[in-house]
């Protein structure tokens, strides 16, 4: 389940796209203007957000271009939302950093399409796609994971944290990454809590020989790496 927040001044298209947003499966925040986003955003980061164009204030590209400048919000998924069609709407609204561009109206199915494209190319790990790595399968629908067949019994925390190497494979996080991915940036726990549930992820993974999947890299983080 993805949260997704939607930014959009009127309150009958803000309804309905927070509607067919849920009704996929997802949680839907909803901001009537980029301020009330901001504040949001800061509280906690959602997995995608939906931004309207025209916006009382500040305009829904000026709020793509700030979040893109952002440290803590430049990898956020962004869909811009728009009756703005035309050829240059659209380069401006991909130039500022939007990962895709819809044009009112628009069918529940075409915006449900479109948000899970995009989460599958930029937040696999909020996307029900069962994911596979040398025998070791992981299925988010059911919950399950096994190895060559072998059913593996996983705590909550390192079901997500195995979940998020998966979809995120050679490439190095550090424990405040992994912390802000998988715990969420506004969990505040300490950086030796990573190591500790990386231990017991491996302690689970050891017996069928997965354990060698998740690398140490020292003075960097941690590593999921694929034919090792």
């Amino acid at each position: 389940m993805a949260v997704i927040l939607i930014v959009e001044d009127e309150p009958d298209i803000q309804e309905l796209i927070a509607y067919n947003v849920e009704r996929a499966g997802h949680q839907a925040m909803r901001a009537g203007t980029a301020e009330q986003a901001l504040e949001l955003v800061r509280e906690a980061l959602p997995h995608l957000i939906l931004i309207d164009w025209m916006l009382p204030g500040m305009s829904g590209v000026e709020l793509a271009r700030f979040l893109r400048g952002n440290k803590r919000t430049e990898g956020i998924p962004l869909i811009m939302v728009t009756a703005r069609g035309a050829e240059q709407d659209k380069l401006v609204g991909l130039e500022v950093g939007a990962d895709d561009y819809m044009t009112k109206p628009f069918s529940p199915a075409e915006l449900n399409a479109r948000i899970k494209a995009v989460l599958r190319r930029r937040a696999p790990q909020v996307t029900d796609d069962s994911v596979e790595a040398e025998g070791l399968k992981l299925d988010p629908v059911s919950h399950r994971v096994s190895a060559h067949d072998q059913s593996l019994a996983l705590g909550p925390t390192e079901f997500r944290l195995l979940h998020f190497f998966m979809t995120h494979h050679d490439r190095v996080y550090s424990r405040a990454q992994l912390l802000d991915h998988v715990w969420g940036d506004h969990v505040f726990v300490e950086e030796r809590t990573v190591d500790v549930h990386i231990r017991r992820l491996r302690k689970v993974l050891e017996p069928t020989g997965h354990d060698r999947l998740i690398q140490t890299v020292r003075s960097a983080g941690y590593r999921f790496s694929r034919g090792v």
